[in-house]
């Protein structure tokens, strides 16, 4: 153990505390979905990877990065909406089960879309290029998306907070989040509220699509999907019931993959998936809830 803490160098860790980050924002989105809705939303990788789209043709069609952004999060944005009202909404009333076959649904549709639009073998975005160039730090070259994602991920978790907390709405979508007819029936605004939801997690998948197209730009139809699921293990690992946990579990499974993949030998690197999931398995059996909630911690939002 002390062997492999000594492999580490400092641009691994601020790479693996990168990748944390991203995580999660991905964990912060997914687990304001499941919180309002009750809904474990698979199709949130695939608006990641519309939104990744949308920053690869802004590139190609050379788009300032800033224009290119603001197309990103409008695709995003607008597919989050579509989502919500023709497919949420229609089936809020359902079971769980039939909410969650048809985000599979949606997830597998985008994903052919994309394919047959865009061809297997995607398209590449450029124009984010500056922010993975490095910034000199007491002599070690950090990545500027590093400290880039770090910083969006704590400022989105304390303003997610502050909503859920300090507002009306953030009131509102508690309220939907415990029941849903009788938060109607005093008055709640719920088909709102929860269409707000959405679409904050919707603004977060573009801020991920921003983070992970800076990484890596080459966009694929199957972009971010493994990153989804990966993020999923990491939000049932930290606590999927409450979003400080769930963020938590996020930037964890995020931090060691890439403390792991960066010191591992490149001939081992394809057993980390495995190596991970097995750890994931292994504290679940210890602590079922999640290990970043109490036991006494409440369910709810």
């Amino acid at each position: 153990m002390i062997a492999f803490f000594l492999t580490v160098d400092w641009q691994t860790l601020a790479d693996a505390l990168a990748l944390g980050g991203i995580y999660a924002l991905m964990a912060i989105g997914i687990g304001l979905v499941f919180g309002v809705l009750r809904l474990v939303n698979f199709a949130y990788g695939q608006l990641v990877m519309a939104g990744a789209f949308a920053l690869a043709l802004g590139s190609q069609w050379n788009w300032p990065t800033w224009l290119s952004i603001v197309l990103c999060f409008a695709v995003v944005l607008a597919l989050s909406f579509l989502l919500d009202r023709f497919v949420f909404r229609p089936l809020r009333t359902q079971s769980p089960a039939v909410m969650l076959v048809a985000t599979f649904a949606v997830a597998f549709l985008l994903q052919n879309i994309a394919q047959v639009w865009f061809g297997s073998l995607g398209k590449i975005a450029t124009s984010l290029a500056p922010l993975n160039q490095p910034w000199t730090i007491f002599g070690v070259d950090i990545r500027k998306i590093s400290i880039v994602a770090i910083a969006v991920t704590i400022v989105c978790l304390a303003l997610l907070q502050l909503l859920l907390t300090r507002t009306s709405v953030g009131l509102h979508m508690r309220a939907a989040s415990q029941d849903f007819e009788t938060a109607r029936l005093l008055g709640v605004k719920a088909n709102r509220v929860i269409a707000f939801a959405v679409l904050i997690s919707g603004a977060l998948a573009a801020v991920v699509a921003v983070m992970l197209t800076t990484q890596n730009p080459l966009v694929t139809p199957d972009f971010a999907l493994q990153d989804t699921i990966v993020v999923l293990a990491g939000v049932v690992l930290g606590g999927l019931n409450r979003p400080i946990p769930a963020t938590l579990g996020g930037f964890s499974i995020g931090f060691a993959i890439g403390l792991l993949g960066g010191a591992l030998p490149t001939n081992q690197s394809q057993y980390l998936p495995s190596f991970i999931f097995a750890a994931v398995i292994l504290v679940l059996l210890v602590r079922p809830d999640g290990l970043f909630v109490r036991r006494s911690a409440a369910v709810r939002l």
